[in-house]
C-alpha cells in the first residue's frame, strides 16, 4: 500500500504508483487556466507546472479574500440583501477551497521533486 501524506488530493494516485506522475499533472491542469495546456514546457516538467499551479491558485486566494472584504459595500446598492449574504458565503466557501489545494499543491510539489512521505509513528 502506497502511503500519501495527510491532505494528499484524492484525484493524484500515489508517489510511485504507476502512471502517478500523470494523474498529478492531470490534477494540477484542472487548477489552471486552459490555456496552460498550449505550454509545452509544463507538459515535459511537471514541477514547472506544480509552480504555475500554485501561484494560479494563491491568486485565487488573494481574489476571493478581496472579494470578501468588499462585496458588501460594492453591492449592497447593486443586488438585494440575500444575494450580498449569498455572494459573501459563496466567497467564503471559495476561499476555504483554494487554500485546501494551494497545500495540496504544495504536497504534490514536493513529491515532483523527489520528497517522499515517511509517516510518523
Amino acid at each position: 500500500m502506497q502511503r500519501v501524506p495527510p491532505g494528499w488530493p484524492e484525484e493524484v494516485l500515489p508517489p510511485q504508483a504507476p502512471d502517478w506522475e500523470k494523474s498529478a499533472m492531470a490534477w494540477l491542469y484542472d487548477l489552471c487556466p486552459p490555456d496552460y495546456r498550449s505550454h509545452e514546457v509544463l507538459r515535459r516538467h511537471p514541477v514547472l507546472l506544480a509552480r504555475f499551479a500554485a501561484g494560479h491558485v494563491a491568486s485565487a486566494v488573494q481574489a476571493a479574500r478581496e472579494g470578501l472584504r468588499t462585496a458588501r459595500a460594492d453591492l449592497r446598492d447593486v443586488v438585494p440583501p440575500e444575494a450580498v449574504e449569498a455572494a459573501l458565503a459563496a466567497y467564503d466557501r471559495e476561499g476555504r477551497r483554494l487554500v485546501r489545494a494551494g497545500r495540496q499543491v504544495a504536497l504534490v510539489d514536493a513529491a515532483l521533486r523527489g520528497e517522499r512521505h515517511v509517516p510518523r509513528l
